[in-house]
């Protein structure tokens, strides 16, 4: 205990100098801005700086990729609230109450519910990060080859599974992305996999070429015909409004409360992240309430537990993330990956190797979720006002930044033409209803899986009895199995129910 506050101390010393405060700043900054537009996503701002952090110190990268990620939930509840729209799926469950509250003329009040709400399960998430991912971290040092293997397998699979759309498709996303992580030169043999005699692919795919392409193009072309202009008659709110009084704080506290446990439990579950948190929540909610017909028409508990259980599942994500190095959701993924680029490997050893990345991140989440606070409040205003950008300025221009950034990461035309291919690869599986996240999780862990896999069996001489006789590993193998199993049960109930 004693140990963990002075490492907490260190990480303020380290996040409060003045080059990493400011990256903090920024990283939150932004993330407010993307939170606010419509179609400006987390993954195609992140990937979009991700060229940016290259000449950055690994610290000052993580803090403002980190704030881009939590700053981004400030900004949607804005919209989702005052415009009944939903700019980011964790977003989607507020507007059912959000925006008839604002149409009562109680805008204010939600906004404030809100900003409460999430001050307090982010706070709860960052407690439960400082407690709980050295000691799952001090764990996984246990770990064997079979074990890290085993554990992969189990992140790749739920991170597809439990992703929104079919199953199915989340699972070939997976393995395309798997795919993706062969081509080049193997590290074991030295012979070229999938490289097509391009000896641009001789290094790999480059992870900037397929999060901007995949992330950044593919959204930009979808939302390319949205000129629907947008209501503003209610986006009016000063700062008198949103405070709520003693009997709406009353009814808020405990489905806060709820929201915020739910959300730090979901983000122990890779793959299910603050969209499912905020589902969940508000089901709850309308389940346990006296008078559940409120719900829809304005609901004060609507509003504070799903907004509570998003920020302590983004908060709370950073823990399989940092601890295990097996990522979440697509945009840890991307996280990850930018610290692989800095050469800094992902895993349990990361704490102990890299304790300034890791307790300056956490410290940074106490200032970063401040700075939000302050900014949210008296701003409002001038977050709603940035929704009348044009999307014939906002999108042309995010474009050249896609173009700038790529070219910048190598000097190679060829990586800005590999991120035009992704980009119209990503906008057919789009409208094909696959949805590329996935592909970048299946990527990012390739590699590492494939190591684990190989050591594995190369340890046991070729045995892949290994990975049963072992507990542990035959533990995540028998949760794998669980999880493919109760897909395929879930999907057969529904073609039943369908059929009946």
């Amino acid at each position: 205990m004693e140990t963990g506050f002075f490492d907490l101390l260190h990480g303020f010393q380290i996040a409060l100098e003045p080059n990493n405060l400011l990256w903090c700043f920024v990283g939150v900054l932004v993330g407010n801005i993307v939170g606010v537009l419509p179609g400006m996503g987390v993954l195609s701002a992140i990937s979009i700086l991700l060229p940016i952090t290259f000449g950055m110190k690994p610290v000052a990268a993580v803090l403002m990729l980190s704030g881009i990620y939590y700053g981004a939930q400030y900004g949607g509840a804005i919209c989702s609230i005052l415009l009944n729209l939903p700019c980011h799926p964790p977003h989607a469950v507020t507007c059912l109450d959000g925006f008839p509250l604002t149409k009562q003329g109680r805008g204010g009040v939600a906004l404030g519910i809100t900003m409460m709400g999430s001050a307090f399960g982010a706070a709860f998430g960052i407690l439960q990060m400082i407690f709980f991912a050295p000691l799952v971290a001090k764990a996984a040092l246990q770990f064997g080859p079979s074990e890290i293997c085993m554990l992969m397998m189990l992140g790749l699979l739920t991170g597809s599974t439990l992703s929104k759309g079919s199953p199915l498709k989340g699972v070939a996303m997976t393995v395309l992305g798997l795919l993706l992580s062969t081509v080049g030169t193997d590290l074991e043999s030295g012979a070229e996999r999938m490289t097509f005699d391009m000896t641009d692919l001789s290094d790999g795919v480059e992870l900037v070429s397929l999060s901007l392409g995949f992330f950044g193009i593919a959204e930009f072309i979808r939302s390319v015909n949205n000129t629907a202009p947008l209501n503003l008659a209610y986006a009016k709110v000063s700062m008198a409004d949103m405070r709520p009084s003693k009997a709406e704080m009353k009814t808020a506290a405990f489905p806060i409360l709820r929201g915020t446990i739910i959300g730090s439990l979901c983000a122990c579950i890779p793959g299910t992240g603050p969209t499912i948190a905020s589902f969940v929540a508000y089901a709850t909610e309308k389940k346990i309430s006296k008078h559940p017909e409120k719900f829809g028409h304005g609901a004060i508990a609507g509003v504070a537990a799903p907004e509570a259980s998003t920020h302590s599942a983004v908060q709370g994500d950073f823990i399989p993330t940092m601890s295990l190095g097996i990522p979440g959701d697509a945009v840890m993924a991307l996280l990850l990956g930018a610290l692989m680029i800095q050469g800094i490997a992902p895993g349990p050893q990361l704490i102990t190797q890299h304790p300034d990345i890791f307790w300056g991140l956490i410290a940074s989440f106490w200032i970063g979720n401040l700075i939000l606070l302050v900014l949210n409040v008296p701003m409002i205003g001038i977050w709603v006002k940035l929704l009348s950008v044009p999307y014939k300025y906002l999108y042309p221009s995010a474009i050249l930044f896609i173009c700038v950034g790529v070219f910048a990461a190598r000097h190679s035309m060829f990586d800005v033409g590999a991120t035009l291919f992704f980009g119209l690869a990503g906008y057919a599986l789009l409208k094909l209803k696959f949805e590329p996240a996935p592909i970048l999780l299946g990527f990012v862990l390739g590699r590492h899986f494939e190591e684990s896999f190989r050591r594995a069996l190369l340890l046991s001489r070729g045995d892949v009895m290994v990975f049963v006789e072992r507990p542990l590993s035959a533990f995540f193998l028998f949760l794998c199995i669980l999880l493919v199993g109760s897909q395929i049960y879930f999907y057969l109930r529904r073609t039943r129910a369908k059929l009946a």
